[in-house]
């Protein structure tokens, strides 16, 4: 009798375990619905390709448009295009990034290097900007971390392919007078755009990045 009642409590075990799983298609539903509710919350209007292209590549930022590349599925707000120029093809340079990460799952900043100083390791050190080495061939970018905060904090110099997105669109030269301004976005960024931890652990991340050449 204590031997079937063994059995039977295992069994249970088994189920409740198996029940507990997280499949790779549950992971993803989460993340759709997670992304939803942010939009929700955020009040963001998301509008097409095709209007985008018609508003000359702009978001509306009075109505907090942002536009999904269904490429990518990347989300994206322009909210400055930049100064200089964009990068031509052909063209290889340094990019300085500042940013800020947040972990649309768990509703929390990750990371940034957009304020003066921050928290690396329990120790509070100077946020000097992130340095990526980027070429542009056949309308495509490739990129890499030099130095800085998510080079350091994921151990990788993969850049997301989420913050590539916006090369397409915003200049990325330098600030040479008071008026002139640093290229700024915001971006939706689902795991598969992400970096190596967000991959893995399907977690979309929401960023605000601005783009300049190093000087």
């Amino acid at each position: 009798m204590k031997k079937i009642l063994f059995i039977m409590i295992a069994f249970a075990a088994v189920l409740s375990s198996c029940n507990d799983y997280e499949t790779y298609g549950d992971k993803k539903e989460k993340e759709r619905n997670a992304i939803a509710k942010f939009i929700s919350d955020s009040s963001i209007v998301v509008i097409s390709e095709d209007q985008f292209n018609q508003q000359g590549y702009t978001t509306n930022i009075v109505r907090n448009e942002f536009v999904k590349l269904d490429k990518s599925g990347v989300y994206m707000q322009i909210v400055r295009e930049g100064c200089g120029t964009k990068l031509q093809d052909g063209e290889n340079t340094r990019l300085v990034c500042r940013f800020s990460e947040f972990d649309i799952l768990e509703d929390t900043i990750t990371i940034c290097n957009n304020k003066p100083n921050l928290s690396l390791n329990g120790r509070s050190v100077v946020a000097l900007p992130d340095i990526i080495q980027v070429s542009r061939s056949s309308g495509s970018f490739t990129a890499s971390f030099e130095s800085g905060v998510m080079y350091t904090v994921y151990g990788s110099s993969s850049v997301p392919s989420g913050w590539l997105v916006p090369l397409t669109y915003v200049k990325v030269g330098r600030p040479q007078s008071l008026t002139d301004e640093c290229a700024k976005v915001r971006l939706i960024v689902p795991h598969s755009q992400g970096h190596a931890t967000a991959s893995s652990n399907v977690t979309p991340c929401y960023y605000e990045l601005t783009f300049q050449r190093e000087s």
